[in-house]
């Protein structure tokens, strides 16, 4: 398993509700966690064999921007 880690632009729980449904229905994403009192809203994603790119496009279709650190 590997870990993947981006920063966001998720800033709050109402923004965290609209990303949620995106990274639930993305197959290959074991578990996943946003963290709003980092200012860089980390979000960190468990997978077995999804790409950052994968993770990136499930979060842009919720609206947001998410850059690997």
């Amino acid at each position: 398993m590997k870990t993947l880690k981006f920063k966001t632009n998720i800033q709050c729980s109402n923004c965290l509700a609209k990303v949620t449904p995106k990274l639930n229905e993305q197959s290959g994403i074991d578990s996943w966690n946003v963290d709003l009192q980092d200012p860089e809203r980390t979000l960190t994603v468990e997978t077995e064999n999804l790409e950052p790119d994968d993770i990136k496009k499930a979060v842009l279709k919720a609206g947001f921007i998410a850059n690997v650190k």
